[in-house]
């Protein structure tokens, strides 16, 4: 593929569905991202309505609030994560509880933003969830580290070392590697000077390989086997 075809595929429009149970601001937030460029493809205001229609039009991006009637936003969360490989979830929450932050990237969020955010913030937000990145209202990315090496220390979800489990390429090791140290895609690109895309496809296939669900679970299998260290 040339850098050319990355590009297209990188340009190529995100899809947003934005589930919240407040009709006004969820109409808002939909408005904003798009008045950026942004395909907002669907709306719900219950969990299950969420997990409905998530599952029908399968956006790139689910921007979710917390609070919903039917079904809590963590489980709609975990759900659809788990049924929708290719969905990131990006947490619009008024609440700014470590308790809730650490349940949502437990759940699978890609990112938390809190809703005093301003739009400039929200559609970076939606762009950064997009390609993979994970993003936080400041001062809780390092909550969420923490967190990340505290399930390092519980039992392991994939017994990779076993005879006959999958081995990684180089390349896929090194990517995996500084996505445990907490760099972006893009700096990921650019250390290893290959496309945003390539890195994406290597997440991907690793994801594959170890038979994990998402960056949360890849990020501490990483950590247990000390890839961040080194």
């Amino acid at each position: 593929m040339s850098t050319q075809d990355d590009r297209s595929a990188e340009e190529r429009t995100t899809t947003v569905m934005v589930v919240d149970d407040h009709p006004m601001w969820r109409d808002a937030v939909a408005r904003d991202l798009s008045e950026s460029g942004f395909e907002v493809v669907a709306t719900a205001g219950d969990g299950p309505q969420a997990v409905r229609r998530a599952k029908a039009v399968t956006p790139d991006v689910l921007v979710l609030d917390l609070n919903l009637p039917g079904m809590p936003g963590v489980q709609v969360c975990k759900e659809l994560v788990g049924d929708l490989p290719g969905l990131r979830v990006l947490v619009l929450s008024a609440s700014g509880e470590h308790a809730d932050v650490l349940e949502a990237v437990k759940s699978g969020a890609t990112g938390y933003l809190l809703k005093s955010a301003s739009t400039q913030e929200l559609t970076e937000a939606v762009r950064s969830t997009a390609a993979g990145d994970p993003v936080f209202t400041p001062g809780l990315a390092g909550l969420v580290l923490g967190e990340y090496r505290r399930l390092a220390s519980d039992p392991a979800p994939v017994a990779a070392d076993e005879p006959g489990a999958p081995r990684l390429t180089e390349r896929e090791t090194e990517v995996l590697r500084l996505v445990a140290k907490g760099l972006s895609y893009k700096q990921i690109a650019e250390r290893l000077v290959i496309s945003h895309r390539t890195v994406q496809n290597h997440v991907q296939n690793t994801l594959g390989k170890l038979q994990l669900h998402n960056r949360v679970e890849l990020v501490r299998y990483a950590i247990e086997r000390g890839l961040d260290d080194v």
